[in-house]
């Protein structure tokens, strides 16, 4: 397994006036309520486990669901199948594109082959057990907080993070019948926001870093980087999470080179990157200052072999950078941007990489389209498909998105 799909499975403000950050009872578990198969004919093929998808969190107020698509070897996207979470999706207050202002909303978890999603409105996490691309046996457990936003998964534990009120982690063991509460795992990040967050004081996401020692949050507002040295059993070895400035402004997505040596923070506020060590006590060391990248609110990174892109929504562009065998981030041309931005693809938000880190796939909030790119030796992107026909954002919008 590589370092991303360990890390993660797969998928991921106090500013300026100008600055945009877009983005519970129990529910009963329930079957899926559409599957499409696509003939083998077609290059499409099932398995067991997720094979060549893309799944995409529509985040519907009314009732949330996850949209399927089948992925060719060339990374064209064909429909198949939407399925309801058994929740309700969210929308954070003053949330100008992204109604869950965070990365990392939907998981896929290779090793239990399970797709992990968020349920804001409803304050519930939902697993699907992924069969090709078919969703089965969903499971809806309470998130152990309000406003549930981000998802980080580690071997066989996964963690919660509550944007809402003081904002909490959560963890449960992966298990053949869902997720379920680890008891003893409840951590409060001190925040300050009502049960619905306001974009700008949410966290942005919580993530493992890849060797499991420690849990980090990006709290926006506060301009915080929180660690949670965590134990072998899963648990937080700390009552309160180590609290560390953040270097640049915004903190906000959190991704790690192929080593798993260095964490990536991407700010929004100067739409700048900073490379840091995580030291075993929760300390943070900066190993390259903020590296902007000449574009507008940089909300969300991930990783493709030794090339990193990140999502501005500012001005729905999609910046390139690349690490080189010294742990140096540059970005990959002068202009910042690693494909010409389109007019029918607006509103940039979360994008994912695929296992084989061939493809890019980006959600574009506005347009309520993704698109798909293939990866050049370069580091540039190469548009290959577009879907559309998938929720916009206006009460509220898509959010969150893994591919394999």
């Amino acid at each position: 397994m590589s370092t991303h799909s360990s890390r993660r499975g797969h998928r991921g403000k106090s500013r300026t006036r100008r600055v945009v950050i877009g983005g519970g009872a129990l529910a009963v578990a329930g079957a899926a309520t559409v599957a499409v198969s696509l003939a083998s004919a077609s290059g499409y093929s099932e398995s067991a486990g997720a094979d060549h998808a893309v799944f995409v969190q529509g985040n519907e107020l009314g009732g949330n669901t996850i949209h399927v698509f089948a992925r060719g070897d060339d990374g064209t996207l064909e429909p198949a199948g939407t399925y309801d979470t058994g929740g309700k999706g969210g929308d954070q207050v003053d949330a100008p594109t992204d109604s869950l202002a965070s990365q990392g909303s939907l998981v896929y978890d290779d090793a239990s082959g399970m797709l992990l999603a968020v349920n804001a409105g409803s304050g519930t996490v939902t697993s699907f057990r992924v069969e090709g691309r078919t969703l089965k046996d969903r499971q809806v457990t309470y998130s152990g907080g309000e406003f549930p936003s981000s998802i980080a998964v580690h071997g066989k534990v996964a963690y919660v993070m509550n944007a809402g009120g003081e904002g909490t982690v959560q963890g449960f063991r992966i298990t053949g019948k869902g997720l379920k509460p680890l008891h003893g795992s409840h951590r409060s990040l001190g925040l300050d926001n009502e049960d619905v967050p306001r974009f700008d004081t949410s966290p942005g996401e919580v993530e493992f870093t890849p060797d499991g020692r420690n849990l980090v949050v990006t709290t926006k507002g506060n301009n915080t980087v929180e660690v949670f040295p965590m134990k072998r059993n899963g648990l937080p070895a700390v009552a309160e999470p180590v609290v560390n400035q953040s270097a640049g402004g915004v903190p906000f997505a959190i991704s790690f080179d192929r080593t798993g040596k260095r964490m990536l923070v991407a700010e929004a506020e100067k739409s700048t990157v900073t490379t840091y060590e995580v030291k075993r006590d929760g300390k943070l060391e900066v190993l390259q200052k903020p590296l902007a990248n000449g574009q507008e609110v940089l909300c969300w990174l991930e990783r493709a072999g030794n090339f990193f892109y990140g999502g501005n929504t500012g001005n729905s562009t999609v910046s390139g950078y690349r690490m080189d065998k010294h742990g140096r981030l540059a970005l990959t041309n002068d202009v910042g941007i690693a494909t010409p931005p389109s007019a029918q693809s607006q509103g940039v938000i979360d994008l994912a990489v695929t296992e084989d880190e061939r493809f890019v796939y980006v959600q574009n909030a506005v347009s309520g389209t993704v698109d798909g790119f293939r990866v050049e030796k370069n580091g540039s992107l190469t548009k290959v498909t577009t879907a559309d026909g998938l929720p916009a954002f206006d009460e509220s919008g898509m959010e969150g998105i893994a591919a394999v």
